[in-house]
């Protein structure tokens, strides 16, 4: 099988030395192209050598890595964003279903990680996440958040704040959308717990999440039962029920 081309970009050489012998001990589909001290070597490196997959480094000084991406002309590589610490983008990050990795970075999440990025490249999946992470982290009110949910074809791109509620259903998640439509998705309602902002989501029944502008009436009862805008009547489960009428009223 063809090699993946990668290029590694951080300012912290030892960084870059920790992350090239993990990569060439442990991820044999991994060639290292180049390897770049600063946000503005990246971007030549990437145009000359046009890489498969780029490993960025979040912080660096001068030009950081989302600044980096905003002068890239060609973005049709991979990208797995590397990080010392939990990030304020990372949500960003992880609502435009890209990658990334916080230092140290362990073996096995690196591996997870190109895994990942292999499936997609079989898959030839569109490389608008860039475009969507960059978007968002434009909005600062996160006003205009889209979530990426992948799909056999590719990924769709859904507003949060369109999003009425999410219901489990053994392995996958049906998501309600304003639109009327529906969506079904190969993640637990965990992860879509850990991924949409407890400000506006919450999480009333083993099975439901619900977005609370999208609450039209509550019924009383044991633990009750919530009305959604499109109709939908789904039970609150008693041990969630306080936390739901104190996050609404």
């Amino acid at each position: 099988m063809k090699k993946i081309k990668a290029i590694l970009i951080d300012d912290e050489s030892s960084s870059r030395n920790s992350l090239k012998k993990r990569i060439m001990a442990y991820c044999e589909d991994i060639e290292i192209i180049g390897e770049c001290e600063s946000g503005e070597e990246g971007l030549l490196q990437i145009e000359e050598k046009q890489p498969d997959l780029v490993f960025l480094d979040v912080e660096m000084p001068r030009m950081n890595g989302f600044t980096m991406l905003q002068h890239l002309k060609n973005r049709n590589f991979e990208l797995i964003f590397t990080t010392a610490y939990d990030h304020y983008a990372i949500q960003a990050i992880r609502y435009s279903a890209l990658d990334y990795l916080v230092k140290p970075i362990e073996v096995s999440e690196l591996i997870e990680s190109v895994k990942r990025v292999k499936e997609k490249r079989e898959q030839h999946l569109p490389k608008a996440r860039v475009e969507t992470l960059l978007y968002n982290l434009m909005d600062e009110k996160m006003l205009h958040h889209r979530i990426a949910i992948s799909s056999l074809d590719g990924f769709q791109f859904v507003p949060i704040y369109d999003i009425i509620c999410l219901e489990a259903n053994s392995n996958y998640t049906e998501i309600s959308v304003r639109d009327k439509s529906k969506i079904t998705v190969a993640k637990t309602l965990k992860e879509f717990e850990e991924l949409l902002p407890a400000s506006i989501f919450i999480r009333i029944h083993h099975s439901y999440i619900i977005n609370k502008n999208f609450v039209q009436r509550y019924i009383k009862g044991e633990g009750g039962q919530v009305v959604m805008a499109n109709g939908k009547i789904l039970d609150v489960s008693r041990r969630k029920k306080d936390l739901f009428l104190k996050s609404i009223l």
